[in-house]
């Protein structure tokens, strides 16, 4: 007797990186911890650069009289604070799997874990690049019309302080996510991140002979805190000779591709 083999009605295809995208989106949305981390992120910029444009207001008789130079750099202090949500959130993207262990059903459903690793990146740096950029420009119109003035602000600040800082912090949860690759721990990664962040402060404070003052004005100008602040201003922060414009852009795409190259090696090479 001759059995005929079964053929499925459902066409058979090869998955690809789009199938990984969708997934990892899945996920992203999926997860309490987005909504709380994104959520708090738009708080604190809206709502700081909100209260600092109205005390300014109140407390000025003549707004355009600012002295911190133009309105934009209000929102500086919010998205510094911002920082810790988007660190927390790119080292949840992935460590939250390997704590639960489903990054095994994950990578049995898609064995490339490169393939794995780019589509958390695409969906995470999409996610975090429109968020920061729109309230970042939501914030700064917001601050121009509660005080009345734009402070001279030029178009290219107008640039920096919304695509720029919206770029700067998607590369920053990047390198949080590659960092949370290498690690595969929520807590420890989380708190390297936040050292990175403050360590560069904490040692200019014992830094204060005069034989390492260039190691100490290196620490702080090339910080992470510094260079955000950077592309508030246009220029060095507190007269310091370095970075300028959008060189700290370049300067955190640089540390995070070499973070996410090891980040690709330590997955591929380790067991999950």
């Amino acid at each position: 007797m001759t059995t005929t083999p079964y053929t499925s009605p459902i066409p058979v295809r090869r998955a690809h990186l789009g199938d990984a995208i969708a997934s990892e989106w899945t996920k992203m949305r999926s997860l309490r911890s987005t909504l709380w981390t994104l959520g708090v992120m738009v708080v604190l910029v809206l709502g700081l650069g909100v209260l600092l444009a109205y005390a300014i207001g109140e407390a000025s008789a003549s707004p355009d009289a600012y002295e911190g130079g133009s309105v934009l750099t209000l929102g500086l202090l919010g998205m510094l604070l911002a920082t810790v949500c988007v660190i927390t959130l790119g080292v949840l993207t992935i460590t939250s799997e390997f704590g639960t262990g489903m990054i095994r059903t994950t990578l049995t459903a898609c064995p490339s874990r490169g393939r794995v690793l780019t589509a958390k990146a695409i969906v995470f740096f999409a996610l975090v690049f429109v968020t920061t950029t729109l309230v970042s420009a939501f914030t700064a119109a917001a601050q121009c019309a509660v005080l009345g003035t734009t402070g001279g602000a030029s178009a290219g600040q107008w640039i920096r302080v919304t695509v720029g800082v919206g770029l700067f912090m998607a590369f920053l949860g990047l390198l949080s996510l590659a960092v949370g690759a290498l690690l595969r721990h929520s807590a420890g990664s989380i708190t390297t991140m936040i050292g990175l962040v403050l360590l560069p402060y904490v040692l200019a404070i014992g830094l204060y002979t005069r034989e390492l003052n260039d190691l100490r004005t290196a620490l702080v100008e090339y910080s992470i805190p510094a260079l955000l602040g950077t592309l508030y201003t246009g220029g060095p922060v507190g007269g310091m000779p370095m970075p300028s414009g959008w060189q700290p852009l370049w300067i955190i795409m640089g540390v995070t591709a070499v973070a996410l190259a090891g980040a690709y090696t330590a997955l591929d090479r380790r067991d999950a």
